[in-house]
């Protein structure tokens, strides 16, 4: 048994997690890793990740932090042009599903239905019959992000997480005990309909930074945020008919195989 599954799976290791995941041990360890005192552990995690740092600005890095949400060089990570064609927000692994009332997504040591994801059954019943696309960011990725599509930007949805140490969340072929943090918004698009793009935080709580929190226009390509560490999930869900994925994608995501892309690659084609 792996340590993961020693603290989701066993009775005192749940109990572990509620002081490992509280909001103030991680408003600590965040506040370590924003200061300069940290700097000492960028070379271990270099090295630990292959990072190649000729990739990266690194003029003005002061902390761990700074590091993790490094800006990447002109002209390394380029935008899909073709207003008819989707695209990755994000690098990532990606996996695809088809959403259904029943459709169950596991995203990092949980599973949600779009009810659950969102919170809003309202919401949640707009994307049936859509798709699912979840983003898993390793440490080693690009950790800033873009707007999948352009439109009207609603208001964002912040959405706490949630430790059940005891009993599992009710989902019977899926025994969560965890919901982590996540941030929503919801963008009015004039060529495929209400998209919605999310990020999941790590655990209970996440290191989720938005650029934008109201209302306005954004434009596809354009930076959203980025995630400090602590923060590696995307989610975007398509409307029903909207866009037609890319078939090795779908192929993969079958098989059970996630596929790797990096942010502004074409990941589909909408209808």
């Amino acid at each position: 048994m792996n340590s993961l599954e020693f603290l989701y799976k066993t009775a005192f290791g749940r109990l572990l997690l509620k002081p490992l995941t509280s909001r103030g041990l991680s408003k600590l360890c965040g506040a370590f890793l924003d200061t300069g005192l940290s700097k000492g552990m960028i070379k271990s995690f270099v090295r630990k990740n292959n990072i190649n740092e000729d990739d990266y600005i690194l003029t003005d890095i002061n902390s761990f932090n700074d590091f993790f949400c490094r800006r990447i060089k002109d002209g390394l990570r380029v935008i899909d042009e073709a207003p008819e064609n989707a695209i990755a927000p994000c690098d990532g692994l990606l996996t695809v599903y088809k959403i259904t009332p029943d459709t169950v997504v596991p995203v990092k040591q949980s599973a949600y239905t779009m009810k659950d994801l969102l919170k809003d059954v309202p919401l949640a019943e707009e994307f049936n019959g859509g798709i699912c696309m979840v983003y898993r960011l390793c440490v080693d990725h690009y950790h800033r992000y873009s707007y999948a599509e352009s439109g009207v930007k609603g208001e964002n949805t912040f959405i706490k997480g949630i430790l059940h140490t005891v009993r599992p969340i009710a989902l019977s072929e899926y025994p969560v005990f965890v919901q982590n943090c996540r941030e929503y918004c919801v963008i009015g698009t004039k060529d495929c309909g209400k998209v919605v793009q999310m990020e999941v935080g790590a655990m209970l709580v996440g290191r989720i930074v938005n650029n934008e929190k109201g209302v306005c226009d954004v434009l596809r390509g354009s930076e959203k945020g980025h995630f400090e560490y602590g923060g590696s999930t995307i989610i975007v869900l398509y409307q029903n008919g909207m866009v037609n994925v890319r078939e090795d994608i779908m192929e993969a995501s079958a098989a059970g195989n996630e596929t790797p892309v990096r942010m502004g690659e074409k990941v589909g084609r909408k209808n």
